[in-house]
């Protein structure tokens, strides 16, 4: 094995999935439950029954979730989940703005620092709001009306990425890659027909490096999935 085989540090991008994550219609109740089923001193054996929605936690959109012809879970081709990794950072933006949407002026200015996104990359846009994930009021910010408000991609940095820089997913540590303030999904609209997927509700891309790390992104291949829980991993060399 030569040395750039070899990565220096594996950087988990994903939330614990359990009964305290924010849910997106913001119940008190969870939408996340789980029971043993198999006990160690009964049965010989620890197991658990859960439920959960398919986009809960850190989790994979499928592009099926926003169009009909689009891929499920399972039929999204297993080498798009192992890609080069972009980070984009917008926490100083974001944090003045809870409706920002990263520009396309952010993506030229990234490939402005670090050179031209390489084709078939996943993009992720991090905004810093993961740190708002332990409460769930603060982390879907739902202010006047019935409105959120978090960051997301405009439409034309989302068009630029897949028609000009071929990516195959939009990642993102907020609920959505579509801004919070939305009633109109126009990111997942069009990528969803263009056959791109998205992970949302991601962890920890303050340890990962903007260019040069390779993320593996495994959803539960959940048959005819609209989507599905992910472990998100992300392999700096």
């Amino acid at each position: 094995m030569s040395d750039q085989d070899i990565f220096r540090t594996v950087i988990d991008l994903t939330h614990n999935l359990n009964d305290r994550s924010p849910n997106w219609e913001g119940t008190v109740e969870s939408p996340y439950e789980s029971r043993e089923l198999g006990n160690l001193e009964r049965d010989g054996y620890y197991s658990r029954i859960f439920t959960t929605q398919e986009h809960y936690g850190t989790h994979l959109d499928a592009p099926a979730h926003f169009a009909t012809e689009g891929w499920t879970v399972d039929q999204i081709p297993a080498e798009r989940l192992v890609r080069p990794l972009v980070v984009i950072d917008v926490r100083k933006e974001a944090k003045h703005d809870p409706d920002y949407e990263v520009t396309l002026q952010d993506v030229t200015s990234w490939e402005d620092a670090h050179g031209i996104i390489p084709a078939g990359a996943v993009v992720m846009a991090y905004t810093g709001w993961d740190e708002h994930w332990n409460s769930q009021e603060d982390f879907r910010n739902q202010q006047s009306g019935e409105l959120t408000h978090y960051p997301g991609f405009s439409l034309e940095a989302a068009q630029f990425l897949v028609k000009s820089r071929d990516v195959v997913g939009l990642g993102i540590d907020t609920m959505s890659v579509d801004a919070g303030a939305t009633t109109t999904y126009p990111v997942h609209l069009f990528t969803s027909k263009e056959n791109v997927y998205h992970v949302e509700n991601v962890a920890n891309l303050a340890l990962v490096p903007p260019a040069g790390a390779t993320v593996v992104v495994a959803p539960i291949k959940l048959e005819n999935g609209s989507g599905g829980p992910a472990r998100v991993l992300a392999l700096v060399k």
